[in-house]
């Protein structure tokens, strides 16, 4: 009984990861859509559509995926005609939050995220009400294999970025919303291609959470995260190492 026990709970798991990179692939495949609608079909020719092609990418999504996507929002296929809103409020411990959505149902998202901050200790609140707590910005970034500090600073400052965050890991390049992908595009010439490159709303100051509050606000993030609608969170949270290390067991 016990190895029929173990092997259903490794086919639930699979089930689990199956179905989160079905989701991941529908989020991405409608980012490919809408920047294939707004800029054309040719990634070299729509820095938005290019980097969305990359993301995808970098997760495995099938080319045919891609290829799918591309064509519903240049109009070779029949697509859903999606839009894109943005959702703010406050979840638990006073934590500031900007939800990204691309929706083709606007009263069906707003439900949904409604929900997610109301069975979670959380508050929606309008547009506007926790931006200014954040920096929109874009941010590229690459390895750090690609080369130490000083020559991707370098190289940054050459492409018209302000600032470079170097640690162990990863250099993170930012620069002003509206020069995105030229920066990027720079970039890649003398890094190669990035990790990734996109819009991100930066917060200006974090706010530590105790672990009461971080138990019910991450799961008000996964419970936003399972919609299919919801693109990107972000939130102005601390949660300590092991506070963290203990919730994440």
């Amino acid at each position: 009984m016990a190895g029929h026990s173990k092997f259903k709970n490794i086919m639930y798991r699979k089930g689990a990861q199956d179905k989160k990179r079905a989701g991941l692939f529908g989020k991405l495949g409608r980012e490919i859509t809408v920047a294939s609608k707004a800029g054309g079909p040719d990634p070299d020719m729509n820095p938005r559509l290019r980097t969305a092609v990359l993301t995808a990418k970098k997760n495995s999504m099938p080319s045919d995926n891609i290829d799918r996507a591309i064509k519903k929002g240049s109009g070779g296929l029949e697509g859903d005609d999606f839009e894109e809103i943005r959702y703010e409020g406050y979840g638990p411990g006073g934590i500031a939050i900007i939800v990204e959505t691309l929706t083709d149902n606007r009263n069906r998202t707003a439900s949904e995220v409604r929900s997610a901050f109301n069975k979670h200790g959380g508050n929606m609140g309008e547009t506007g009400s926790v931006s200014f707590m954040f920096d929109h910005v874009g941010e590229i970034v690459f390895q750090s294999s690609v080369g130490d500090s000083d020559t991707v600073f370098e190289a940054a400052l050459e492409a018209g970025a302000e600032d470079v965050a170097s640690s162990d890991d990863e250099h993170a390049i930012t620069c002003a919303t509206g020069d995105l992908h030229a920066v990027s595009a720079a970039l890649e010439k003398d890094l190669g291609a990035p990790e990734s490159a996109k819009l991100v709303w930066r917060p200006q100051n974090n706010v530590p959470v105790d672990e009461g509050a971080a138990s019910t606000l991450l799961k008000l993030v996964e419970a936003l995260d399972e919609s299919d609608d919801v693109q990107t969170i972000s939130a102005n949270y601390d949660i300590a190492d092991d506070i963290l290390e203990r919730l994440m067991s």
